[in-house]
């Protein structure tokens, strides 16, 4: 059975750090695309950052800069790190796996298997 479980989530000041994890089952891991996404009430779901299989990185512009994704694939686990954290950043944060792609891993509406989230909450 595949599955992504996330964790790491909490409240922090505004300009703190925190680091999500994402650990996953049920498939070979290391082949395929893994992403980060959030949703902010109100508001639709985004992609905030990917990983290919080879671990080449792409980010949304409101996170570039202030958020690392990286990969484990010896653990099978998924990584975020956000530092410099804003308000605007609250929200659940989910990971999710595309196991159609291995290498070009842009596009958001490929992910399709996906965590039950972990929720953000940054304080000004």
């Amino acid at each position: 059975q595949v599955q992504l479980v996330e964790s790491g989530g909490g409240s922090v000041q505004a300009g703190g750090s925190l680091r999500l994890s994402c650990a996953a089952s049920g498939y070979t891991y290391s082949t395929y695309c893994m992403g980060w996404f959030r949703q902010a009430p109100g508001k639709e779901r985004e992609g905030v950052a990917a990983i290919n299989s080879g671990g080449s990185t792409g980010y949304a512009i409101s996170v570039k800069g202030r958020f690392t994704i990286s990969r484990d694939n010896a653990k099978n686990t998924l990584y975020l790190q956000m530092n410099s954290l804003k308000p605007e950043d609250t929200a659940m944060y989910y990971c999710a796996a595309d196991t159609t792609h291995g290498g070009n891993c842009a596009t958001w509406r490929d992910y399709h298997i996906w965590g039950q989230g972990t929720q953000v909450t940054v304080s000004s």
